[in-house]
């Protein structure tokens, strides 16, 4: 875990909006065609929703969403020509545990 990236990604309050919303993408997000259980993405968001949602441009959900997917704390795939992302688990996971243990 790169502990860096990661805070400076969650620097911002829209990108730990994004997370929030991913959390529960069912609820969040209208339902997503192509990333589900055909392409064993389940949970995935495709960029143009998460934009359409956050109501800023498409380079500017796209720079955000590149950060939190750097920084380890979403996934991605690219499913035809749309890129999916969800949170990754795992990393929040140990996010939690690292800042309940050393900070």
């Amino acid at each position: 875990m790169e502990d860096t990236k990661i805070f400076k990604a969650l620097s911002n309050q829209t990108r730990v909006q994004i997370l929030d919303w991913l959390k529960n993408p069912e609820k969040n997000f209208e339902p997503q065609t192509h990333s589900l259980t055909t392409a064993n993405f389940e949970g995935g968001v495709c960029v143009a929703s998460i934009q359409k949602k956050v109501d800023l441009s498409q380079s500017t959900v796209s720079n955000f969403l590149s950060m939190l997917h750097k920084s380890g704390l979403l996934e991605a795939k690219k499913i035809g020509q749309w890129t999916y992302y969800r949170r990754n688990e795992e990393t929040i996971r140990k996010l939690s545990k690292w800042i309940k243990e050393e900070l």
